[in-house]
């Protein structure tokens, strides 16, 4: 197997930055190529240096890196591997960003603040990129920053069928951890025929210093009840949402999220939690501290190479997601 596959007068190449080359070398094999050998290293200052070991000149290059920590570090060596592809005459360049760092800065909440997702999309476009390609960004409006073509992927078919396939769904209610995320759970409710709850938070005012409670919009007792986010980082909201939905006496609740960030303290929350099962995709590879039994983690793979193979083949990537 190569790193290259040719359809017609075409030719695509499959590439990796450092950052998860498990995930890279998955979708290689779905696509029946290899990963193009790079050579890349830190100098001893930090700065990166990348040189491509196969020549890119005409050819369609994928280049996939997900933002894992150290996220400075994986973007940065992201946008020279770009520049790279660039000066070697590459056709064109997709960029694929199982996981798109600084997507929760995607708007000022106050004066004086950047809009660092914003910044990100037009570092790649400068550093060279044509199209990106994306899994669950964090909010829409991400697809607006770049000056190009964007494939918004979906894990929701992926970790619905899971849930679904594994409960009984006469007993499942879908919830929402917070209002931003109601109509991505409305989805959930579509796939899976399942009622939807809500977990609102509100500052209590009669008791100082008590910045939230937690209140259920919907009925959950007696019923199990799927958590849905796009992402968990220290786990902390997910886990004071499972927390509400138990006072209200949920009887079992499952939390699935496409991006497993888990930094901090998540080893401990997601451990010690009364949550039965969380259940991620890999767009991040997943620390060691956190291969817990109540811990599943589904391919994306597939969902990616999928979308590769629509974008080198001139085909329909929305199509993969029509059924939703």
């Amino acid at each position: 197997m190569t790193g290259i596959k040719t359809t017609g007068e075409k030719k695509m190449m499959f590439f990796s930055g450092r950052a998860h080359p498990e995930l890279a070398d998955e979708i290689a094999q779905r696509l029946g190529v290899a990963v193009v050998p790079t050579k890349a290293f830190d100098f001893a200052n930090g700065e990166i240096y990348v040189r491509y070991e196969e020549s890119a000149r005409g050819a369609d290059c994928f280049l996939i890196q997900s933002h894992t920590a150290p996220i400075n570090k994986w973007v940065m060596e992201q946008l020279i591997m770009i520049d790279a592809l660039k000066r070697a005459s590459a056709r064109s360049i997709t960029v694929i960003v199982p996981f798109y760092g600084y997507a929760r800065q995607d708007k000022k909440h106050r004066g004086r603040e950047p809009i660092s997702a914003r910044l990100v999309a037009d570092l790649m476009k400068t550093a060279g990129a044509d199209r990106i390609l994306a899994v669950d960004l964090h909010t829409d409006q991400i697809q607006g920053f770049f000056d190009g073509p964007v494939d918004h992927l979906f894990a929701l078919p992926l970790l619905a069928d899971y849930v679904g396939a594994k409960v009984d769904r006469s007993k499942l209610t879908v919830v929402s951890p917070d209002a931003g995320r109601v109509r991505v759970a409305d989805r959930w409710c579509d796939r899976l025929g399942a009622p939807l709850a809500i977990v609102h938070k509100r500052r209590d005012k009669d008791v100082a210093n008590q910045v939230t409670v937690h209140e259920v919009v919907g009925d959950v007792e007696g019923r199990i009840c799927v958590l849905v986010d796009d992402m968990i980082d220290t786990g902390g909201t997910i886990c004071a949402a499972a927390d509400a939905l138990f006072a209200h006496g949920a009887e079992d609740v499952i939390v699935t999220a496409t991006h497993g960030v888990l930094s901090g303290p998540a080893a401990d929350r997601l451990k010690n939690s009364k949550v039965s099962e969380f259940v991620f995709t890999d767009s991040l590879p997943t620390p060691g501290e956190l291969e817990l039994d109540k811990i599943t983690v589904l391919s994306i793979a597939p969902t990616i190479a999928s979308a590769v193979r629509e974008v080198f083949e001139d085909g329909s990537v929305t199509s993969l997601f029509d059924e939703q």
